[in-house]
């Protein structure tokens, strides 16, 4: 009973059971990624002008963004409180937004809607707060595969509820609100005293890799059953019994991952853990140190002088040798600072690969590159997301959801990949992470440019390539982000860096893409009314639908969406010019 009773408090603890735990968190956070197809519904009901949807999409896109507060409060708040806090959120916005549409309240201003769907959508930015922050410090050596897969998971969940909805088989439409109301904040409640910094860096195994493996082919078994089911409902009319079935079989790979920690505490010896090295100290906790304790700072001195030699002979030196030579100057200055001969003068604020606060990081080019760099390329693709559902009608589709959800499922597989395959960059050949958001931003640039291009297939490519670029980002950019300005401060800075999202969307979506699809809407109705009324002109009325048809409805937005987006891969360039010291010092010189 005694050893039962230390494997369950093992199990309790484990940083597995936190990561699978926050993954099925993820699961249901991505609540932002069903504006899609929840949107068509709002626009009928409500008697909605394209414009007017792209507004409400800008408020749901601030709300998934401004998380600031979450970051913050992250500092002084248990997980637990960070996670109840989102549900509340998440209840109250979509709760409300699921009233009014279904006209169980009175029509109300568009402004309370935008308040509703704000609100809601920011419960978000606290799920991932929780997840992400509590499993980067359970496993601070494998930052890429981390965030990839939750926020993939995160991703995936448009995907996942939309699933669900159709078990459900509602015949009103406004019942998907509701369960976005519901759904997320009861899986966040059940789970908020499991998902928290459990000293997981001293639980590590040399199963891990086996472990991560594992969970990485249960990403792709569900992307690619996901994509199965989403394209068997698009070709044969499939009966409800199937369809439940299907949403059962999703719900039982979803659960899957537990399997990971029942087996390595209750079916596996236990064996020595080796603690995974923790991250460097940060300069602001090294400044409350005593001014006597010259020695490190010297150390950090000769290490920055050392990274800031630009000259050939430093830079062809292997890392072996680079440590030889600063151990050598350390001693050197050492002596001289004990006889008095060299006075040592404490720089200000951390470097590149220390710990920031989000003030220190705002006056670094370095972090300006990446948000500016993230608000052309993430705010074109959050821009194609906002406006699948009429991209998709514009094009003669009657099921948006469908296009919704696949979308989805390849943004699932391009967090997944993105950290992968930033690991790999930097792991291998310590290229700056960085690299990897340039390939993706020009993989993005291509699908918008193929859509412009009207070449067949168009809504197939365009929704492959951006889903698979859009994702990327949000595995890359955290993981870059906390390598380059610490993780003492990460809630803060990885929340304020979302804020370029929206800030792009605004853009984008509210003034591009809503205002070149009007034109053409009032174009067609304009042509309309004149074909009907026997080529007689009749003004267009207020009440009349603007509904466009055809590729130039979005054409023209993703040719300018997809120069934008080779401007940010421009910009992540400059990035990995500027950081490839900060990547060579931390994962070694490339091969």
């Amino acid at each position: 009973m005694v050893q039962l009773h230390g494997k369950f408090k093992a199990f309790v603890n484990s940083r597995w059971l936190v990561f699978v735990c926050a993954m099925w968190i993820q699961s249901f956070a991505g609540i932002g990624y069903l504006f899609g197809s929840i949107s068509p519904v709002i626009k009928s009901t409500m008697g909605y002008s394209q414009r007017e949807v792209a507004i409400l999409g800008v408020a749901k896109d601030w709300g998934d963004a401004v998380g600031f507060v979450a970051g913050s409060l992250s500092e002084i708040l248990p997980t637990w409180g960070i996670l109840v806090i989102g549900a509340v959120l998440n209840f109250v916005g979509y709760g409300m937004l699921w009233l009014i549409v279904s006209q169980r309240l009175p029509a109300l201003p568009l402004w309370v809607l935008c308040i509703c769907i704000f609100v809601g959508t920011n419960g978000e930015t606290f799920f991932n707060t929780a997840a992400l922050i509590s499993c980067v410090q359970n496993f601070p050596k494998s930052r890429g595969p981390i965030v990839g897969i939750l926020k993939g998971y995160a991703g995936l969940s448009g995907a996942i509820l939309t699933q669900i909805y159709a078990m459900i088989n509602s015949p009103n439409e406004s019942s998907m609100l509701f369960m976005i109301a519901v759904g997320p904040s009861m899986v966040a409640i059940a789970l908020m005293f499991i998902v928290r910094p459990v000293g997981g860096h001293k639980q590590v195994r040399p199963s891990d890799n086996s472990s991560f493996l594992f969970t990485y082919s249960i990403c792709l078994v569900l992307a690619a059953y996901m994509l199965g089911v989403l394209l068997l409902e698009d070709l044969v009319n499939i009966s409800q019994p199937l369809i439940t079935l299907f949403a059962v079989i999703l719900i039982i790979l979803i659960l899957l991952p537990i399997v990971i920690p029942v087996i390595l505490v209750f079916f596996s010896d236990p064996t020595h853990s080796m603690q995974e090295s923790l991250l460097v100290e940060s300069q602001g906790e090294e400044a409350g140190k005593s001014e006597e304790d010259k020695t490190e700072v010297i150390f950090s001195e000769v290490e920055s002088e050392v990274e800031d030699d630009k000259s050939l002979e430093v830079n062809s030196l292997s890392v072996s040798e680079r440590q030889k030579r600063i151990a050598q100057l350390q001693a050197k200055l050492l002596h001289a600072a004990a006889d008095g001969a060299v006075r040592v003068k404490r720089r200000k604020g951390p470097r590149r690969g220390e710990n920031f606060t989000l003030m220190q990081a705002l006056v670094k080019a370095d972090f300006w590159l990446i948000v500016f760099s993230l608000f052309l390329a993430a705010g074109s693709g959050l821009t194609i997301i906002d406006n699948l559902g009429q991209i998709t009608q514009s094009l003669g589709y009657n099921d948006s959801s469908i296009y919704v959800s696949m979308i989805s499922i390849w943004n699932f597989l391009g967090r997944v990949g993105g950290g992968y395959f930033s690991e790999i960059i930097i792991r291998d050949y310590a290229y700056p992470r960085p690299v990897a958001m340039a390939v993706v931003q020009v993989i993005m640039s291509f699908g918008l440019f193929y859509y412009a291009m009207g070449f067949p297939g168009q809504i197939y490519v365009t929704t492959v390539l951006v889903g698979l670029g859009y994702g990327a980002h949000w595995a890359i950019l955290p993981a870059a982000a906390s390598e380059l300005f610490g993780l003492k401060s990460f809630g803060a800075l990885y929340n304020f860096l979302t804020m370029a999202n929206p800030a792009g969307s605004l853009i984008f979506s509210e003034v591009i893409a809503s205002g070149i699809y009007d034109h053409y809407a009032k174009e067609q109705a304009t042509l309309r009314h004149q074909i009907s009324g026997s080529m007689l002109i009749k003004p267009l009325r207020d009440e009349d639908s603007l509904t466009c048809v055809g590729t130039i409805c979005y054409s023209i937005t993703c040719g300018i969406l997809s120069g934008l987006c080779i401007v940010a891969c421009v910009l992540s360039l400059i990035v990995v010019y500027r950081t490839r010291r900060v990547y060579t010092q931390l994962y070694g010189s490339s091969t």
